[in-house]
């Protein structure tokens, strides 16, 4: 079993009373992980699935007596696909409150949902953990540095949802029924989406769009929806963790850009589903793409497991000058330009350095990638 980092760090906080929230998308692992650390508690252990009519319906109106009632003298009590229980995070609130001694451990595969009604709630009473698809790092651990260096670019075609890692050889079928409506259930059951193939068609031009910034007029015209339900739907994929935007930095200079936007998928595999595209990387127009993709999710992985808090951008002025990523991290500024090929010659803008003074300006490639992407390299 591939040993995720999150596990640790969940394991660490199990002695205390506040609940454990986990979030991510779905088939990224939750389940598996919450079976992991179920089986290392190695106690009686009381596990609903929100998934089941009954728990949903038996949840609905609980109270305090139910509830300890339900539970008894259990321990731990493990709640998955939390976002489909109505009132979940006052039911969460009760136990903590008024079952000292149950610790309880809930996933949920939708922010949009579980956050909402979680978040006011539990204030004070939870940790959160995000979950992402397996990671570079995770796999080097498991599998070592030269043969997830040899599958580099595997990854940049099929990604590393834990399915698609495991079954090498059925990728592409998998994928297309992970990229299917499996992926954003939530958002057709929650927000009553009448229209799935629109919200697919959109989902197809930001896939092309990778690593560009996006125009809401140019994908209201190739979507045929309108503005407003452009800017929703897309909201609701970041909050399905399907894709995630990056905001553009901008400080001093007169000519910078301001209120563009970027938009990224979480995995590459989806983004190469979405437009049912895997011929290999030697032959693609789009590598360049797919490496900043991959770049920026790897990146937001080891940065947020490692509780790195940083603040991600891009950079551009109307001169046409950019940067492809830029951190900001306790005051300091750093700029990465993605390349492909080791080669390719870096530049970085005198206008950016003079203003902004980075730490560091460097270029990655797929020979100095793992130092990006992999914490302590």
């Amino acid at each position: 079993m591939i040993e995720r980092t999150l596990y640790q760090k969940i394991r660490e906080r199990l002695g205390d009373a506040k609940a454990i929230i986990l979030y991510g998308p779905r088939q990224a692992g939750k389940t598996t992980l919450l079976n992991q650390i179920a089986n290392e508690i190695n106690d009686d252990i009381l596990w609903w699935n929100g998934d089941e009519p009954d728990i949903r319906s038996e949840l609905t109106h609980a109270t305090s007596d139910w509830l300890r009632k339900q539970i008894g003298n259990r321990k731990f009590l493990i709640i998955d696909e939390a976002q489909r229980i109505e009132n979940i995070g006052l039911i969460i609130k009760l136990i903590v409150d008024q079952l000292p001694g149950v610790k309880v451990i809930a996933s949920g595969s939708s922010s949009f949902d579980l956050s909402n009604r979680i978040n006011e709630p539990l204030t004070g009473r939870k940790w959160e953990f995000l979950l992402y698809p397996l990671s570079v790092e995770e796999m080097i651990n498991h599998t070592g540095k030269r043969e997830e260096k040899r599958l580099l670019s595997n990854r940049l075609l099929y990604g590393l949802y834990p399915d698609i890692v495991n079954h090498p050889g059925e990728e592409r079928t998998l994928l297309k029924e992970l990229a299917g409506s499996y992926l954003y259930k939530d958002i057709l059951t929650w927000e009553n989406i009448q229209k799935p193939a629109k919200l697919e068609k959109l989902l197809q031009a930001l896939a092309f769009q990778i690593g560009s910034q996006i125009s809401v007029n140019e994908l209201s015209q190739t979507t045929g929806l309108d503005n407003h339900t452009v800017e929703r739907y897309i909201n609701l994929l970041e909050k399905a963790y399907i894709i995630f935007q990056l905001q553009p930095f901008s400080r001093n200079l007169r000519n910078e850009i301001k209120k563009s936007r970027k938009i990224y998928f979480y995995d590459n595999g989806i983004r190469n589903a979405v437009i049912n595209q895997f011929g290999p990387i030697s032959l693609r127009q789009d590598k360049g793409q797919l490496w900043e993709n991959f770049l920026m999710c790897e990146r937001k992985k080891m940065t947020d497991y490692h509780q790195r808090h940083v603040n991600r951008y891009f950079w551009r002025n109307h001169a046409q000058q950019e940067i492809d990523y830029i951190e900001e991290r306790d005051g300091f500024v750093d700029a990465y330009e993605f390349k492909w090929n080791p080669k390719s010659r870096i530049f970085f803008s005198k206008s950016f350095i003079n203003a902004y003074q980075p730490r560091i300006t460097e270029g990655i490639h797929q020979e100095n990638y793992l130092k990006f992407v992999v914490a302590g390299e």
